[in-house]
C-alpha cells in the first residue's frame, strides 16, 4: 500500500488495518517461538496450485527445509494457514479461502476474528469453524507438547 492509498482509507479502515497487523504479528511471534527451526512461519505466505489458484494467508506455517527452487508451488505439507478477518475480507476468507486452503492440502486453518475476540479453527477432514474464545491448544503432529495460546493476550488492547 502506498501513501496515496493509505490517505484514502477511512479512519475506521486505517484503525482496522492496524489491528489486523498487530494480531498477525502477535500470532507470528507466538508460533515462531513455539515451533523454532523445525518449521517456517511466514507472513504473508502463498498457497498455490498453478496456474488456477493463488492464495495469500496472513500467516503460513510449513515444515523445513525450504525447497532450493524457492518456488511456492514446490512447498508441501502446509501445517497451518491463518487469516485475520476484516470487514472487507470476512466473507471471502470464511466462504471461499478456508475451503480452498483445506482442499489444497493445508492441514488446519484459523480465521482470527479480532472483533469477536475468537479464533475459528477448521481441520482438514474434521471440524469446521470450531470457535475458541479463551485459549486455543494446538499440537502439530511433529511437535511434543502442545502450544496453548491465551487469546486474551492476542487481543489485548484492541478495542472493538
Amino acid at each position: 500500500m502506498n501513501t496515496h492509498q493509505n490517505a484514502r482509507l477511512t479512519a475506521w479502515g486505517r484503525a482496522e488495518l492496524v489491528r489486523r497487523v498487530v494480531v498477525s504479528g502477535r500470532l507470528h511471534t507466538i508460533l515462531a517461538t513455539y515451533l523454532g527451526r523445525k518449521t517456517n512461519v511466514v507472513g504473508p505466505g502463498v498457497v498455490e496450485h498453478a496456474p488456477e489458484t493463488h492464495l495469500e494467508p496472513d500467516l503460513l506455517v510449513f515444515p523445513s527445509p525450504i525447497p532450493t527452487s524457492l518456488e511456492w508451488t514446490d512447498l508441501s505439507g502446509h501445517w497451518l494457514a491463518v487469516e485475520v478477518l476484516s470487514r472487507g475480507s470476512r466473507r471471502y476468507d470464511q466462504d471461499l479461502k478456508r475451503n480452498a486452503y483445506l482442499a489444497l492440502g493445508v492441514r488446519e486453518v484459523w480465521l482470527v476474528d479480532w472483533q469477536n475476540r475468537e479464533i475459528l479453527r477448521s481441520i482438514a477432514g474434521g471440524v469446521t469453524d470450531g470457535p475458541f474464545q479463551e485459549k486455543l491448544r494446538w499440537r502439530p503432529a511433529k511437535m511434543g507438547a502442545p502450544l496453548v495460546i491465551d487469546l486474551e493476550e492476542v487481543f489485548e488492547g484492541l478495542d472493538r
